[in-house]
């Protein structure tokens, strides 16, 4: 029975590996899922055959705690995609307008008030002190970065009247 059962195993793999490589790439994609799911099935099948769904139901047990997180794991997606290296030109794009400060680079007096939280048409003093307080959180020498630091800076150049200093 056991040869059996690995000579079927061993043909089924020879037969999926010819049919793979001659899928176009496009294709390739859909069929991914199929594959996966018939090798799902086929474990149910080994599982319950061998009396084994015990632990399928342990396993699906302990994913009922995970889906209440469901919404806020997919809110978390793209972050996840960035660090599997999965980025799609747009999501790259986007990356480069917030960089270049989202319209075009140049940032006006309402997004500068709300990079330094002050209100619009505040006093110099106001400003200066907002600025000092950000950067002695985000200064790259106290663990922050350089894009965040210059983006203080050209808040508080903007709202003191200094541009491009």
């Amino acid at each position: 029975m056991q040869l059996i059962l690995g000579l079927a195993l061993a043909l089924a793999v020879f037969v999926v590996l010819k049919k793979w490589g001659a899928l176009s790439p496009e294709r390739r994609k859909g069929a991914i899922w199929k594959v996966a799911l018939i090798v799902a099935g086929a474990l149910l099948l080994f599982m319950v055959l061998t009396g084994r769904v015990h632990v399928i139901t342990a396993g699906l047990a302990a994913l009922v705690p995970l889906l209440r997180k469901l919404p806020t794991l997919l809110k978390h997606l793209p972050t996840i995609r960035q660090w599997l290296g999965q980025n799609t030109a747009s999501d790259h794009e986007q990356r480069q307008d917030k960089s270049a400060g989202g319209s075009g680079g140049a940032m006006d007096e309402q997004e500068a008030c709300a990079v330094l939280g002050v209100a619009p048409g505040c006093s110099r003093e106001e400003v200066m002190a907002a600025h000092r307080k950000l950067m002695l959180k985000l200064h790259p020498d106290r663990g922050g970065n350089d894009y965040l630091a210059a983006r203080l800076n050209e808040a508080r150049d903007i709202l003191i009247g200094r541009r491009g200093g």
